[in-house]
């Protein structure tokens, strides 16, 4: 074959722009996406006895705990709303959004033998991150419902509030949230691994200053109860719980911020991850 007739259909080239996200690109990679998405979902149970009954059973395990003991023995309120529908859903979302933040934090370390031989977006991993999650989090979301019709049905009165029709936002809110803080330690990572650990660490002690584990409404003081709705995954619990549960406190001034802050992390995150990217092989 004459060399001067060969033509490239494709050249790799490093990106110069720090906030350049090419969706046409991510999209003709989509078939890699739906494989990604559906390894991490077979692997999570690989040889296991219980396979993905372990999906339905570590929530109903964690809420049969969180019954006994915060509101058995610490006797913590639940606003009225059977504890095991409060903490299910409390434990669901939490669960989503915490998942998310490790698993897309990981996005460099875990996946560099790929890295290094095949080429896609890398941008494509903390999606898949989402989307493995999202399916594990719809899982939960029917054990939820089932018991909300066993409730709804032996005469508990629950209040379903119109800004249910947000629930998709609010949770496409974390999941956004979730990239953001997860791009920025997968980033940092790839240098300093220490920082995964103090991520674990922080993940551990952030569940306990959101309100999943005890309403909002039980924070009396003024600067404490101010303090915990700056953090911003609470007013998206309490508007989840709101709508719901029709317990929570729903402000449209808090869901706000929390999109301001979710789209702030996305641009810092992005561009790290951009930045990062280009040589992160070198470090990793």
């Amino acid at each position: 074959m004459n060399k001067n007739n060969e033509q490239w259909d494709m050249t790799i080239t490093p990106r110069d722009r720090l906030l350049a996200l090419d969706w046409r690109e991510i999209w003709r990679y989509r078939d890699m996406f739906v494989l990604f998405v559906e390894r991490n979902f077979r692997t999570a149970y690989k040889q296991t006895i219980l396979g993905p009954l372990w999906f339905i059973i570590t929530p109903v395990l964690s809420v049969i705990v969180y019954v006994a003991v915060f509101g058995g023995i610490a006797n913590i309120p639940t606003d009225g709303i059977p504890p095991i529908l409060f903490y299910l859903l409390g434990i669901s979302v939490w669960g989503y959004f915490s998942s998310c933040v490790s698993a897309t934090s990981n996005s460099f370390v875990t996946n560099a033998d790929i890295f290094g031989k095949v080429y896609f977006p890398r941008i494509i991993m903390p999606i898949v991150a989402v989307t493995t999650n999202l399916l594990t989090f719809a899982i939960q979301l029917v054990i939820f419902a089932a018991f909300y019709i066993y409730y709804a049905a032996t005469g508990t009165e629950l209040a379903i509030h119109w800004q249910v029709v947000l629930f998709p936002f609010l949770i496409l809110l974390l999941a956004f949230m979730a990239v953001g803080f997860g791009m920025i330690f997968s980033s940092l990572t790839t240098k300093y691994r220490d920082l995964q650990v103090m991520l674990n660490k922080i993940i551990s002690l952030w569940v306990y200053v959101t309100p999943v584990i005890y309403p909002l409404s039980l924070v009396r003081n003024p600067k404490l109860h101010m303090a915990m709705s700056l953090n911003p995954v609470t007013p998206v619990m309490e508007a989840v719980k709101y709508s719901l549960l029709g317990q929570g406190q729903f402000s449209w001034l808090w869901l706000g911020y929390s999109t301001v802050f979710t789209l702030f992390l996305l641009v810092v995150g992005l561009m790290l991850f951009n930045k990062v990217q280009k040589s992160f092989m070198d470090t990793v």
